[in-house]
């Protein structure tokens, strides 16, 4: 796959970015993040986001000054040199992404087969989420420009909709902050249990990176790389939480962690009932975001022939 200057724009950047946090986040971490931190895993996203601005502070620094669509990859060269350290951290990288991929799509079965009142252990969720892959991929190699505009549509219809269930679910929930975050009778967890839920919430902001490994391709990168990923992390923050507090005040904690993988279509239900689960359709254009960002450390490992051999 070829990658061109100037081939995507602002917009498609904050596009590309926000459609990869919140698909992660929020369809495939939330009950995960409740499950080890109970009525405070609201305050969690907030932590996470804190400490992905820091990294992201980072990333913008570095993108400034060597953008490309190495990413991490090139990051890691000019830290360390072309070596064993840079290599390893890159497929580090890419390692994590492969994982993080497999979560999302794993989801999106998990989801799509509620729909059907089809048990998570079955068989049909990983055909799902190789089936969504399969179809992402497909996307993929369609070019930057179909990218960019068909990231911008379906962010704004993802976004847009998922604003519509917190607003909704908040409303019919009789929304309000001390019920939401209410520390009466809460379970005390360990500080590990802590600490892994606040990893997860930062796992929740890690699409950031796409939009720095599109350094090479974004118009004008060394504004709008940092633009692109302050735009996305403010959306996905607040995007993180109006969910995050929609879900905390229709559910408790017990049913969250007992429907963890399709933890938002359960808190759906009471405002919008079975229809609330149709809104999962936006993981699809989220995988394809994870496959393009994959496949962009692919090539900067194939045009590098040092890292390639210090593999």
């Amino acid at each position: 796959m070829n990658y061109k200057k100037n081939s995507l724009s602002l917009i498609g950047a904050v596009a590309l970015g926000t459609g990869v946090m919140i698909g992660a986040g929020i369809f495939a971490l939330l009950g995960q993040v409740a499950e080890l931190s109970g009525n405070l895993f609201p305050l969690a996203f907030i932590a996470g986001a804190i400490i992905s601005g820091f990294s992201a502070y980072g990333y913008i620094k570095m993108s400034n000054a060597f953008p490309s669509s190495g990413g991490i990859a090139m990051y890691l060269v000019k830290a360390y040199g072309k070596g064993t350290v840079a290599a390893s951290g890159a497929l580090l990288m890419a390692f994590s992404m492969i994982i993080n991929e497999s979560l999302v799509a794993r989801t999106f079965g998990s989801y799509t087969l509620q729909l059907f009142n089809v048990g998570n252990n079955s068989v049909w969720v990983p055909i799902l989420g190789v089936v969504l892959i399969v179809g992402a991929f497909l996307v993929n190699i369609s070019g930057n420009n179909f990218i960019g505009k068909s990231s911008l549509v379906l962010a704004i219809i993802k976004v847009g909709g998922i604003a519509i269930f917190a607003i909704g679910a908040l409303w019919a929930a009789g929304f309000s902050f001390q019920d939401a975050i209410s520390l009466n009778n809460a379970t005390t967890y360990a500080t590990t249990d802590y600490l892994g839920a606040l990893t997860l919430s930062i796992l929740a902001y890690k699409g950031f990176t796409t939009i720095t490994n599109s350094g090479g391709e974004i118009v004008n990168p060394k504004k709008n790389v940092g633009r692109a990923i302050i735009i996305s992390l403010s959306i996905c923050t607040v995007i993180y939480l109006l969910v995050a507090f929609a879900v905390s005040s229709n559910l408790t904690i017990s049913e969250i962690v007992a429907a963890k993988d399709y933890s938002l279509a359960e808190a759906s239900k009471p405002a919008f009932g079975q229809y609330g689960l149709w809104f999962t359709v936006g993981m699809y254009r989220n995988c394809s975001d994870h496959i393009w960002n994959y496949s962009q450390h692919l090539c900067r490992f194939k045009n590098d022939s040092n890292v390639i051999k210090n593999l």
